[in-house]
């Protein structure tokens, strides 16, 4: 039981459940309903994510031996041999699970894993730190959608906010174990209130036809694949048969994406799921960057970085949300209090 305590602090497990959502979130954002590649790719998520916690630790041994002693390699109990073998392993094992997805997926995987490693081994104490953080969990996103579909442009959108509340949380935790300025929470608290406002304008790639908020991408669960033609709600009586078959058989993609008028009942669960999920995300990480603004002392500094940590699920959920694709988004919602259940055995820290 301790040896497998050891492990489960050394690869942060309540933290895993912020690495699903990645993948599901960039899936839905390029139209896609999750299948097998989707499942691949979060299997190779999750393999880089546990590689960069104990590649973090292997790197850090020397200063957690004298900030925090009570972690598993410096206390003995894992051997930093063993902690690095474990992050080679589980890199090549996310790789290999991208390569089983598709040459699109491992095309992302590559460059994922390599700032993996470099933020562990060389940027984490340099300026560049909290920006390869933001780009590694970025990378994470568009894995999701290059396994899907082998698209990504669409998803860039959804990274980049991803990413920015990435790199809040990792501006924040560089003064954790120390404490200091108000100024980092306080941006993060900024921050993440401008991101609940950006969460619940809809992404212009969605198409006005797709519905949303009641199946996985749409409300009666009919899938969205690259490349299938969709059918439309019919044309004006007045347009051309030839240019109705020609509506019919666009791809979702190139679909018209014109806001929709105020009334539209259709989008109105969409709004409201978004919402309540933006709601959420900003409930969960502005309290305790509150706190630490006000005192940023390491327990409540400490406290916000675990704060942001458990944010990034309902974040995940509205983006997925947002892009049309409801129950996936209640799916990564509901990840949530199982990663606070957890949470309360282990660190998520």
């Amino acid at each position: 039981m301790s040896r497998r305590r050891a492990w489960a602090e050394l690869l942060r497990l309540p933290a895993l459940f912020t690495v699903p959502g990645d993948a599901l979130s960039g899936a839905a954002a390029v139209g896609a309903r999750p299948d097998s590649r989707t499942l691949l790719a979060i299997g190779s998520s999750l393999c880089l994510y546990e590689a960069g916690m104990a590649l973090n630790d292997w790197a850090d041994r020397a200063e957690d031996a004298a900030e925090r002693p009570h972690r598993p390699l410096p206390s003995g109990r894992v051997h930093p041999a063993a902690a690095f073998t474990a992050a080679c392993a589980l890199t090549g094992a996310g790789l290999a699970l991208a390569a089983r997805a598709g040459r699109p997926a491992l095309t992302v995987a590559v460059p994922l894993a390599a700032t993996v490693w470099a933020y562990d081994l060389a940027l984490k104490h340099t300026p560049c730190g909290p920006a390869a953080m933001a780009t590694a969990r970025a990378l994470d996103l568009v894995l999701g959608a290059a396994a899907t579909t082998g698209r990504t442009r669409a998803a860039l959108p959804s990274a980049a906010l991803l990413g920015t509340h990435t790199l809040a949380v990792t501006v924040v935790s560089r003064q954790e174990t120390k404490g200091g300025s108000p100024l980092a929470p306080l941006a993060a608290l900024t921050t993440t209130a401008l991101l609940s406002r950006l969460l619940t304008h809809r992404p212009a790639g969605v198409p006005l036809d797709r519905p949303s908020g009641t199946g996985l991408d749409g409300a009666d669960g009919e899938a969205t694949a690259p490349g299938r033609p969709v059918m439309s709600g019919p044309l004006p009586a007045t347009a051309e048969p030839a240019a109705a078959g020609r509506e019919r058989l666009r791809p979702a993609h190139a679909r018209r994406t014109t806001p929709p008028r105020s009334g539209d009942s259709a989008w109105s669960p969409a709004r409201a799921l978004t919402t309540t999920l933006a709601a959420t995300y900003a409930a969960t990480a502005a309290r305790p960057y509150f706190h630490a603004t006000l005192n940023p002392s390491p327990p409540l500094t400490q406290r916000a970085v675990g704060g942001g940590i458990r944010a990034t699920i309902p974040l995940q959920a509205a983006l997925t949300a947002r892009s049309g694709a409801g129950l996936t988004a209640l799916l990564i919602a509901g990840l949530a209090p199982l990663g606070r259940r957890f949470g309360r055995k282990v660190s998520v820290t």
